[in-house]
């Protein structure tokens, strides 16, 4: 009889460890993707920071894996976000330059100043997680699609969205009203000149409600909170503010240095949330930046990493952006990767981890077998175009291409020798130069906004 009851017992036990192994493989990831605002390759003290402690950024890369040559999509806000939402390259995606280049009225009297928006046959990232079972929220710019428009996040995928619609507006961290849940409300905090209502602080408190909400299924959260963007401002009340007292150049840089740790104490209280509700080991978090930083950054704190070029800029101090990805039990703790990839790559990145069908038409690759550490082909050609002013760029392997009209002659580096883009070896390296001029007449598709210019403007 005893021994009946000890086979039962177990038997019971291990139907039991089954069914929630059932139950634990079943729910998807959580998929988190931070980006903050403007913040260089070099403000992250994983990334060789003398002046700016990131100290959350650096525990994901102890925990997680971190990338050496992971790239923006543009090298600017609006495009770069247009890329990681749509898939696409700036050779085939809406939006490639913060404004658009043509001056089309028609455009112009539709959406008030000479802007692009997401419209409705657009696919996003966030449509097809949505799809795949996903709650999807978003806080902080968006960039996409003003009031109005089909280019507001809850008509692109998002069931709730915190934060600015326009890139402008975004620049005012005191503003009197913000977009939240699908409408503009007032910040009474900030009215009649008062600035009481900060909003990264708000941006940390929408973060967390959100996660807290939404912890019992699986949900994709896209944080693109607005530091260190200027306006350069923190509450001088803020500790952080204090803590950089001193720093060359400045009090504006004293304000960018305390917003990027502020930033990272957001994102810190992120991961300890996680943890709480014990949903750590199923969510997976990319974390990293926008774009290059601006030249007051690159040249007092070296914010560039040394790189050449800055923000608006297609040298690799415009476009190369640190990034780290942490998810327990699928990515080997404390690994670095060169590994070349982008920002057009999140999206089948991300249909990849929640298991949804990665849609046809893509720029990206899935980059799932890199974040595990297992081999995978890098792709042949990595394409950026810009349009302020116009300039196109293709990584191939080692090889850096560069030139600011489609009929003026390439520069071209090796960044293995020569990472600041210093040494124009085009002319020694001829056969490169071929291959790389004959991608380029298939690198983009014509656009009516972002006309290519055949010569820079001397």
């Amino acid at each position: 009889m005893k021994k009946y009851l000890l086979f039962s017992l177990v038997l019971l036990l291990g139907f039991s460890k089954f069914i929630f192994a059932q139950n634990s493989d079943s729910k998807k990831p959580n998929i988190i993707y931070i980006m903050l605002d403007d913040a260089g390759y070099g403000d992250f003290s994983a990334f060789g920071s003398k002046h700016i402690q990131t100290p959350t950024f650096d525990k994901i890369c102890e925990e997680g894996i971190k990338f050496t040559q992971h790239y923006s999509g543009s090298a600017v806000c609006a495009p770069t976000r247009s890329v990681l939402m749509t898939g696409l390259d700036t050779g085939h995606t809406p939006r490639r330059d913060n404004t658009e280049k043509s001056n089309t009225k028609e455009l112009i009297k539709k959406n008030g100043r000479p802007l692009v928006f997401l419209e409705d046959e657009h696919l996003t990232v966030a449509e097809s997680l949505k799809e795949a079972g996903y709650t999807t929220g978003g806080i902080g710019k968006w960039g996409l699609g003003n009031p109005g428009s089909d280019g507001v996040p809850e008509k692109q995928g998002f069931d709730y969205w915190f934060g600015y619609l326009d890139q402008v507006h975004a620049h005012d961290h005191f503003p009197e009203e913000i977009w939240d849940g699908g409408k503009m409300m007032p910040l009474e905090g900030n009215k009649n000149g008062k600035k009481e209502d900060y909003v990264p602080y708000l941006q940390k408190d929408r973060t967390l409600e959100f996660i807290e909400k939404n912890k019992d299924q699986p949900f994709f959260l896209y944080l693109a909170y607005t530091p260190p963007h200027g306006d350069y401002i923190i509450p001088e009340t803020d500790p952080f503010f204090k803590q950089y007292e001193g720093l060359p150049g400045g009090e504006k840089v004293q304000h960018y240095a305390a917003m990027v740790s502020r930033t990272d104490h957001t994102v810190g209280k992120v991961m300890d949330l996680l943890k709480e509700l014990n949903i750590d080991d199923n969510t997976i978090v990319f974390y990293t930046s926008d774009n290059g930083p601006n030249s007051l950054f690159a040249k007092n704190i070296n914010s560039g990493a040394g790189l050449r070029g800055i923000k608006r800029s297609l040298y690799e101090g415009g476009i190369r952006a640190a990034m780290t990805v942490r998810w327990p039990n699928h990515i080997k703790p404390g690994t670095e990767s060169d590994f070349i990839w982008d920002m057009r790559d999140f999206f089948p990145t991300a249909c990849d981890i929640a298991g949804a069908k990665i849609p046809e038409g893509l720029s990206g690759q899935s980059v799932l077998k890199t974040l595990k550490g297992k081999k995978q082909k890098e792709r042949v050609f990595n394409y950026w175009e810009i349009h302020s002013p116009f300039q196109q760029a293709v990584r191939m392997g080692d090889w850096k291409a560069f030139r600011k009209g489609t009929k003026e002659p390439l520069e071209l580096y090796d960044l293995i020798k020569d990472p600041s883009e210093k040494r124009n070896v085009a002319a020694q390296n001829s056969k490169i130069v071929i291959k790389i001029e004959k991608f380029l007449e298939t690198a983009r598709i014509p656009s009516p906004y972002f006309p290519e210019i055949e010569y820079a403007k001397k």
